[in-house]
């Protein structure tokens, strides 16, 4: 059984996800703190992807990133590499679809912030880079969590833009969302359910994992305030 449908989507999953994560949590940020108006309408834009077909992302993306484009063929000319059909245009289609909800969820936990806590910080000297890594981000740490899991599931399971953009090359672009489709395609139901089993297998884990973090989370809050009662 060839494992590169698994490698390469772990591998552009992983990238998306961290694209997203640093990008979702800085526009998160600071768009919450923009006027009602202007917020609303970063907000729509932001947030077309996740209500878009992913094929119709993928459009837009070939658009933008074909050698016939300004930037593709910008690229092209600059490095002699085409930005599509390749596995960076599928973890760049995959950070497009994923970061609807990696700052969705992460601006729902900012704006649930308790200003006063940095107001504090403020009052004792501490900088504002201190305060948001060190206060908010510990703050907002579940919403933050929820944010980067459903964006490596949403990652790891996309198949619309990412066949657009990177179409299906074994050994190269295939993912296991491809692979299953290219199986089922060719009759072979056996292969497309092993491949359907291991991304169930996957996404079990990592749910569970974070139901595990959240639940230990809870605990220690609990003990924390049961001592501070003692106390």
């Amino acid at each position: 059984m060839n494992l590169f449908p698994l490698y390469n989507s772990l591998r552009i999953a992983l990238i998306a996800t961290v694209l997203v994560f640093f990008l979702g949590i800085f526009c998160a940020y600071y768009i919450a703190k923009l006027p009602r108006v202007l917020k609303g309408v970063l907000d729509v834009i932001l947030t077309l992807p996740m209500v878009l077909p992913p094929t119709v992302v993928g459009y837009f993306i070939l658009i933008v990133m074909s050698p016939n484009s300004t930037f593709g063929g910008w690229i092209l000319e600059l490095f002699g590499k085409k930005m599509v059909m390749t596995w960076y245009a599928a973890v760049i289609a995959s950070a497009v679809v994923a970061f609807p909800l990696m700052y969705r969820t992460a601006r729902g936990a900012f704006e649930s912030f308790d200003e006063t806590l940095r107001f504090s910080g403020q009052t004792l000297g501490l900088s504002n880079t201190y305060i948001f890594w060190r206060i908010t981000m510990p703050y907002c740490r579940q919403g933050i969590i929820a944010g980067t899991v459903l964006a490596f599931a949403r990652a790891l399971g996309e198949y619309g833009a990412t066949s657009m953009v990177a179409g299906y090359i074994p050994g190269k672009t295939a993912t296991i969302s491809t692979t299953v489709y290219q199986l089922w395609r060719t009759n072979d139901d056996a292969g497309a359910f092993r491949w359907v089993m291991i991304n169930l297998a996957i996404s079990t884990v990592v749910l569970l994992a974070v139901n595990f973090v959240e639940k230990r989370e809870k605990n220690t809050k609990s003990r924390a305030v049961s001592v501070g009662a003692r106390g």
